[in-house]
């Protein structure tokens, strides 16, 4: 699947289109170069199935919306892209007449308003230039990014949806919003949420129906996000971490599940033995000078700082016993004294579960380098990677660990034939769900999209393995049953795309007839990502 479409052909764009998107964005903003077009024709698990014909990137609202009437008018499918950092196919195309929308020029942070507490975003803004330009103001939002937020945009987030940082009080990236302007497939804009007197300042989200909350997670079906506000917090005076180490995953599940029921961190994060190897061979913290420097910067005092750097330095691989499952908990707060009384509640639950305090060097360099080079899209040895995940019920969790395990673990011998292994993450989300999320990796060599990520030092000190259809095929099979044992536990996902076909099937006969007629009002010839979501392709496209 990964490298299925090496050959494939771009099919011009008609001439009249490309004259009317040079004259809205300007003929540099509008390219037909073949690498490029090959570039975001793919994504980390996979080639699509065509090469998008044109990409167009607008600068902001109006041309946006020029962009999507002009494409409209054509008849030609749009595929919104941010960062690219989707891993279920979400923006490839699947009709030789697509062209990309390449958000990254829509990049601004319009308008901080501390006195109102919002702050408003074009969609192609990341996440690491948000919270930078937040930081003076001793704001952030709540939510405030994934760990890949050093290229991930905000309207991918919220197409998408993802969690990490702030997710444990507050859930995920859409649950920080206060309103949208969005795009229809005809050109209209839709704005959500009240918005002042001058009819341009949101700053309630709740009027009437949510619509904002229905353009969240749909994979840019329903309508391009042009701007976002989210509202703020005062960035927390003080925080600190604890890390534990817990005998079995589903013993680690329960006092996850029991710290998120206390609602004591701001994020979580967990490994299993095998991502844990993984790390420890991709990085050696002891030696990395600039990770830290990073703690030394992120303490209240360069004493602090020392401090902390000197513990991970001594500390170095050594810190997590072999076999267990290490758990990294983060905690915030206006006073010393309430994040005092987080930490220790952490400490007294994980002792119920026989879990044992290790050294906190992950958590806190997770905390000083949030938004890391995205270098770990590619394994230590330069082979591919890719997730799947659900999120499960606080009760459930460690059973569908649990079965996901044994699943692994009978196919061990068809993954050591191939070379493939693998590892889970875990994460909370608000006080009620657990995010299980299984990767892959297997000798399958890097492409375009990984080249355009991955710092090139790091890069060129990995292998270029080349395909390897066969390996691919299995881990192919193995993310389709991952994703049958979180349908059997009622599990959500993010990153729908095309990839979680059992969405569509999950829900009622009522929920789709409004879904449909929804996407029959905002996009009636299906030319947004057709196919994501479970939406038709139209016939004849594909």
């Amino acid at each position: 699947m990964a490298d299925s479409m090496t050959l494939s052909r771009i099919v011009p764009a008609p001439a009249e289109l490309r004259t009317r998107l040079e004259g809205i964005v300007g003929a540099e903003h509008v390219t037909s170069d073949e690498a490029t077009l090959r570039l975001f024709s793919e994504d980390i698990w996979a080639r699509g199935d065509h090469v998008a014909m044109l990409s167009v990137a607008p600068a902001n609202t109006a041309e946006l919306a020029a962009v999507v009437a002009a494409a409209n008018d054509a008849g030609v499918d749009i595929a919104p892209r941010g960062a690219g950092m989707s891993y279920t196919s979400s923006y490839t195309p699947v009709t030789a007449s697509t062209i990309t929308l390449d958000m990254r020029r829509m990049d601004r942070v319009l308008r901080v308003s501390p006195e109102d507490m919002t702050v408003t975003v074009e969609a192609g803004c990341t996440w690491l230039a948000l919270n930078e330009a937040l930081k003076p103001h001793g704001l952030r939002t709540p939510f405030w990014g994934p760990m890949s937020g050093i290229y991930s945009t905000i309207g991918g987030g919220l197409s998408q949806l993802n969690a990490m940082f702030g997710a444990g009080h507050y859930g995920t990236s859409s649950e920080s919003v206060v309103a949208i302007t969005m795009v229809l497939a005809d050109g209209r804009t839709l704005r959500t949420g009240a918005r002042g007197p001058d009819g341009d300042t949101p700053h309630y989200r709740h009027y009437g129906p949510d619509l904002a909350g229905l353009f969240m997670g749909d994979s840019g079906t329903l309508g391009i996000k042009a701007e976002i506000t989210l509202r703020l917090i005062r960035t927390p005076a003080f925080e600190d971490s604890v890390s534990f180490s817990f005998k079995t995953g589903e013993i680690m599940l329960q006092a996850l599940a029991e710290m998120t029921r206390a609602g004591i961190a701001s994020e979580t994060c967990g490994f299993d033995p095998g991502l844990t190897k993984v790390r420890m061979k991709r990085m050696s913290m002891a030696s990395d000078v600039k990770t830290l420097g990073k703690v030394i910067a992120k303490e209240k005092s360069f004493g602090k700082g020392l401090l902390a750097a000197a513990k991970i330095a001594i500390g170095g691989r050594n810190f997590i016993p072999e076999e267990e499952y290490p758990l990294h908990i983060t905690a915030e707060g206006r006073c010393k004294e309430a994040v005092a009384a987080d930490i220790a509640t952490a400490r007294e639950i994980a002792a119920r579960f026989e879990g044992e305090e290790i050294e906190n060097s992950i958590a806190k360099v997770i905390r000083a380098m949030p938004f890391p080079a995205p270098n770990s899209i590619l394994g230590p040895e330069g082979e591919s990677w890719v997730p799947v995940h659900g999120q499960a019920s606080l009760s459930t969790a460690p059973a569908m660990f649990a079965e996901i395990r044994a699943y692994f673990d009978s196919m061990q011998e068809t993954f050591d034939k191939h070379g493939i292994f693998n590892g889970f993450l875990f994460s909370s989300l608000s006080t009620t769900a657990l995010v299980i999320e299984p990767v892959f990796f297997w000798p399958e060599g890097y492409r375009p999209i990984h080249e355009a990520m991955v710092e090139p030092a790091h890069l060129k000190n990995l292998k270029q393995l080349g395909p390897n259809a066969e390996a691919t095929a299995v881990v192919t099979e193995a993310r389709e049953q991952v994703k049958a044992i979180c349908k059997k536990y009622g599990a959500a996902h993010f990153q729908i795309g095309r990839a979680y076909t059992a969405y569509r099937e999950s829900r009622d006969e009522a929920f789709k007839d409004v879904l449909d007629a929804v996407k029959a009002v905002v996009d009636p010839r299906g030319v947004f990502n057709p196919g994501c979501l479970g939406f038709p392709i139209r016939e004849g496209r594909n």
